[in-house]
């Protein structure tokens, strides 16, 4: 018999994980070598897992039955199947629960269950299954935390009229020296037109006096 007890901690609200970890596409997604078949009126579904021990990679199939309280962010599944050439049967059990984490907006997901095995490759797997289920453990987490993160906000979109508005700041040296040089010039444009229009007043006055 093998038997897995695990605590998994994801930095998303228990609301967002419970609807990842309870819907078993998402799930099936999150686990390497799993593959969801098609559904039965009862409400169980197919699955098929492929899995690595050693040098010998065995493929399960398995009828796959989900009970879910999602007041309470509670679940159990049950499975049972055989691998690929019927050598080897198994049933398994197991009770999942989401909780809130330590931190706000964070989550904590544990894990209870048990597999039983039958058959000329159950000694095989029972004594390769710590490193196994260590792996998929990891892996599951990893796919879990990315499944449950908040997709990234889009970055807003500038029209060419908006950017045209958007007059631009010179950069570098030169170019700030050049604009510096453009202000000054226009400035002393603008004292030096008022300056003539005193001197042709003051001519005209003159010539006036004579």
């Amino acid at each position: 018999m093998i038997s897995i007890t695990e605590e998994i901690s994801v930095p998303s609200p228990p609301d967002r994980v419970w609807e990842v970890i309870s819907d078993p596409s998402a799930v099936v997604s999150c686990i390497g070598g799993a593959e969801l078949g098609p559904s039965h009126d009862d409400g169980s579904f197919d699955g098929t897992l492929a899995i690595r021990f050693g040098g010998l990679r065995v493929t399960f199939a398995a009828r796959v039955s989900l009970d879910l309280d999602e007041s309470v962010h509670e679940g159990r599944l049950t499975a049972r199947g055989a691998d690929g050439q019927g050598a080897t049967r198994f049933s398994a059990g197991a009770t999942f629960r989401v909780v809130e984490g330590e931190s706000p907006g964070t989550s904590r997901v544990f894990c209870d269950g048990e597999i039983k095995l039958n058959g000329k490759l159950a000694k095989l797997i029972e004594s390769g299954a710590g490193m196994v289920v260590s792996k998929m453990t990891k892996e599951f987490t990893d796919q879990l935390v990315e499944k449950c993160a908040p997709a990234p906000e889009p970055e807003p979109v500038v029209t060419p009229e908006a950017a045209a508005e958007v007059e631009p700041r010179p950069t570098g040296l030169f170019a700030r020296l050049r604009a510096w040089w453009t202000a000054r010039r226009s400035a002393r444009r603008g004292q030096t037109a008022p300056r003539a229009k005193n001197r042709s007043d003051e001519a005209l006055g003159q010539g006036g006096r004579r």
